[in-house]
């Protein structure tokens, strides 16, 4: 039998909404690429195909979005620059309509059916219900594949992988290997065992008999020894943290009543902990805006794009993020936030906006500021990032209280405002957040950042900060955070928050910068997913693949000192998703694709009509695969 006459076989581990996302553009781009030859695909992964581990069904069923479910889709659309076909498809809201009218025969649990048939476009699903959706695109995706490709699912992990022709994949709980001519791994993010840092609370805290609880995904940690009335400092104050908050309240038997004069009231079970919460920024994430635009659309991206990524690189020397990016960036998310205000609020702008685009097109950083102030009179209508980064940065407060009086009256503004669509010009700066992310892997692709600078700034404090204005939490949880303050259950320790481990009195403690005084406690909870780290990823095969040489962990050169500094994510090729080895050579055979690899994707779905990189990379990717096979 001829190599022609076998099929072609390909692993894919990690079979949540990536994976399938690959395998829907594997049976898109087989009629102009697979030719006469068959394709089997093998699905890997310990939790359900389509939803996948963050997705899954069997989670709480408090934990909800933080998207609005018309901002939500697996599908192509005609505005994904891609080479293959565009395949549309439902929305996550037009899903459950199909599915409410009938016009989709698939199978919805009956704890699910009362949200469905409430759903509205403006809502946030629960991930159940998110879970749903996934698993009817995978079957979707499976019924619709042509006959030459063959999926064979395994609810196991994979653990071990040994080059050949063909690889050897070892699967958990099998005794003889898969043998694949390609493996491609859409992992999500890393898992990682603690770090130093983390380590050494963990030793502290057993010597001391304390609970420590390092990074990792919430849904998936068992906090059930944390007790009634338990003091616990809890260091992030992003989505971890809403999760967690949720989890021991509302998820301990407690409830929120609606009241008649607005906002939440928080009943105790009795079986809660108090919750100390402090971060950085020492405020949570911004609400998820709840309104549309209403000005005229603009064109994005304007002035940081391939041309712009192309100047900056044709100029000598290396590249530094917060003096050369920077710049490029923040002007496009003004660019946009303007926009907005002065086509849907011509009222509050005293320039004709066809002069203030002409002049801000123009203007150098230096001269924004000037014009900006002509044009919009208001100082609650300027953008100002720096005070939307770090909102309470040069405020002291004389006591814990009043900052926690401050805090809620900057909660409660945000709540406001991002109910309000008077306030749509932030609708705009949101716009052009995601266009960015769009752009940032080309400009990593060049490798002509400063290597501490893309640590530092991009991969740590500009994603922060898009994670913190774009990426919040849906409003409701930050009345529900109101609501547990009221209630005693929340508190607030300031920011720029440092935890220590007290040697001499055997206890956590914790202190900000916004006032003084210090909060002990004998439990602490690092909210926060792990940074990634291929060195110490939980996954026995990544681990197992970098510490054999296979697989190279992402770094970057200091070009001051020489040295080779560790980025923490599986070292890809940006431009075809190949994976390189140690010594950064592509593995002709091997891909990744995912958050936590040299691409920085987003999430596997994203909004419609946004071009969205990840069907671009799935699209990409697939077609690479099925190019060896013919």
């Amino acid at each position: 039998m001829s190599t022609a006459d076998l099929p072609y076989v390909l692993a894919v581990v990690g079979a949540g909404p990536r994976g399938v996302g690959v395998l829907e553009r594997l049976g898109a781009n087989a009629a102009e690429l697979l030719g006469g030859r068959r394709l089997v695909v093998h699905l890997v992964d310990p939790f359900p195909a389509g939803a996948g581990r963050v997705w899954r069904y069997e989670q709480s069923p408090l934990l909800r979005m933080n998207s609005m479910p018309e901002d939500v889709t697996v599908f192509t659309d005609e505005t994904v620059r891609i080479d293959g076909p565009i395949r549309p498809g439902p929305s996550l809201i037009e899903w459950a309509r199909l599915v409410r009218s009938g016009g989709l025969d698939t199978r919805i649990d009956d704890s699910l059916r009362a949200e469905l048939e409430a759903l509205r476009s403006d809502h946030f699903p629960t991930r159940r219900l998110q879970s749903a959706y996934l698993a009817w695109f995978h079957r979707k995706v499976r019924a619709e594949l042509p006959a030459g490709i063959e999926v064979v699912e395994h609810r196991t992990r994979a653990v071990r992988l040994e080059d050949g022709e063909p690889q050897s994949l070892w699967l958990e709980g099998r005794a003889e290997p898969l043998e694949v001519d390609a493996v491609l791994f859409t992992v999500g993010h890393l898992d990682a065992e603690p770090d130093e840092r983390e380590a050494a609370l963990a030793d502290f805290a057993v010597r001391h008999d304390l609970a420590y609880y390092p990074a990792g995904y919430t849904a998936d940690v068992d906090y059930s020894a944390i007790g009634a009335g338990e003091t616990v400092l809890v260091r992030g104050f992003g989505l971890a943290f809403v999760d967690l908050m949720l989890l021991l309240t509302e998820g301990r038997g407690g409830r929120f009543e609606e009241q008649a004069c607005g906002g939440l009231k928080y009943h105790p079970s009795g079986a809660e902990p108090v919750l100390h919460v402090g971060s950085r920024r020492g405020v949570p994430y911004h609400a998820k805006i709840g309104y549309r635009l209403r000005g005229k659309p603009v064109r994005l991206p304007k002035f940081f794009d391939a041309c712009a990524i192309g100047r900056l690189c044709a100029a000598p020397g290396r590249i530094d993020f917060r003096r050369d990016v920077w710049p490029l960036i923040s002007k496009e998310i003004a660019w946009a936030y303007y926009s907005e205000l002065f086509t849907a609020h011509p009222e509050r702008v005293r320039m004709d906006f066809a002069v203030f685009a002409d002049a801000f097109a123009d203007a150098a950083p230096g001269e924004l500021d000037a014009l900006v102030t002509r044009a919009v009179p208001a100082p609650d209508d300027r953008l100002d990032l720096d005070r939307l980064d770090r909102p309470m940065a040069g405020k002291d407060f004389g006591t814990a209280e009043e900052y926690g009086k401050e805090l809620r009256e900057y909660v409660e503004a945000d709540l406001s405002r991002r109910a309000d669509p008077e306030y749509s010009a932030d609708l705009g700066a949101f716009t052009a957040l995601l266009s960015v992310m769009g752009q940032l892997p080309a400009l990593v692709r060049t490798g002509r950042l400063d290597a501490v600078s893309q640590l530092s700034d991009l991969d740590g404090w500009f994603l922060g900060f898009f994670s913190c204005f774009a990426s919040g939490p849906p409003p409701r949880r930050l009345e529900e955070l109101l609501a547990l303050q009221e209630a005693g259950l929340v508190s607030f320790l300031g920011a720029e928050t440092r935890v220590s481990a007290d040697e001499e009195r055997g206890v956590f403690v914790a202190s900000g910068a916004s006032f003084p005084g210090e909060t002990e406690a004998r439990t602490l909870v690092e909210a926060r997913l792990p940074e990634p780290s291929v060195t110490r990823a939980s996954d026995v095969l990544l681990r197992r693949l970098h510490a054999g040489g296979a697989l190279g962990e992402e770094t970057v050169l200091d070009p001051v000192t020489g040295d080779r500094l560790l980025a923490g994510r599986i070292h890809t090729r940006v431009s075809d998703g190949r994976m390189l080895d140690g010594a950064g050579r592509p593995h002709p055979r091997r891909f990744a694709l995912g958050p936590h690899t040299s691409a920085r994707s987003a999430g596997a779905f994203t909004r419609p009509r946004t071009n969205a990189l990840p069907f671009r990379q799935n699209d990409i990717v697939a077609r690479e695969i099925l190019r060896m096979i013919t």
